[in-house]
């Protein structure tokens, strides 16, 4: 959906307009979010949603209007993302999402969310353009990696914190090399459905997963911790 609707607004508008709006809604999702002092499924994957848009729009305009080439943008927004993990770790400690009950972890999270969407968007266009295997075949590339840390975690015990956050990363290339190929042209290996009508689908979609997860019995009996006095103070 991200990846969708960020080609639909930065074609439609200036990409730089776009990018103010969108960031706009990110700040009142994210400010939503942390208002909240527990999972609230609409307001947690509206803040998702938000951070898919403007992550991804920050790779498009990087390349769009300033002409950075992926192979630029691509090892950059993984050095960002890299810098997050760290400075996360040497102030936290851990990087387990099961550990963020603070304001501070959950800014780091956000924070690493928001370069995963970026660095996928970048990795996405990367393959399928720069390195010309078009997006149908990058969607499958990608689809291949993410089964390594799931096959790493299945069989060979690989780190559960690890292999979250492999397959995290890669989700966003994967999904993003799909949404290209059913929005994009038949020119460039795309199916021609249009970006506007890719993001409408998808953002559909979404909404019947969250309206699912919020009116599900099974899921809305779950414990679901909230913040302590403690944990806001620090």
């Amino acid at each position: 959906m991200g990846e969708a609707a960020s080609d639909f607004l930065v074609h439609q508008i200036k990409p730089v307009i776009a990018v103010g709006f969108g960031g706009i809604a990110l700040v009142v999702a994210l400010v939503l979010q942390f208002s909240v002092r527990r999972y609230v499924p609409w307001v947690y994957w509206l803040a998702v949603a938000m951070v898919a848009v403007t992550g991804t729009m920050a790779a498009d305009v990087l390349h769009i209007q300033f002409g950075v080439p992926y192979s630029v943008s691509t090892p950059l927004f993984a050095v960002v993302l890299a810098a997050v993990f760290v400075a996360w770790y040497a102030t936290e400690k851990t990087l387990s999402i099961h550990s963020i009950y603070t304001w501070r972890r959950e800014v780091f999270y956000w924070a690493t969310v928001m370069a995963t969407f970026a660095l996928g968007t970048a990795a996405g266009d990367l393959t399928a353009t720069t390195l010309h295997l078009g997006y149908l075949v990058s969607g499958f590339v990608f689809a291949g990696i993410i089964t390594v840390p799931a096959l790493g975690y299945k069989l060979f015990g690989l780190k559960e914190t690890f292999a979250f956050w492999f397959a995290y990363v890669v989700t966003r290339p994967l999904g993003a090399s799909f949404a290209d190929w059913l929005g994009k042209s038949h020119r460039v290996g795309g199916l021609a459905l249009g970006d506007g009508r890719v993001a409408v689908a998808f953002s559909l979609l979404i909404i019947g997963f969250v309206a699912f997860m919020t009116f599900d019995r099974r899921e809305s009996a779950r414990e679901t911790p909230s913040l302590s006095d403690e944990a806001v103070e620090s």
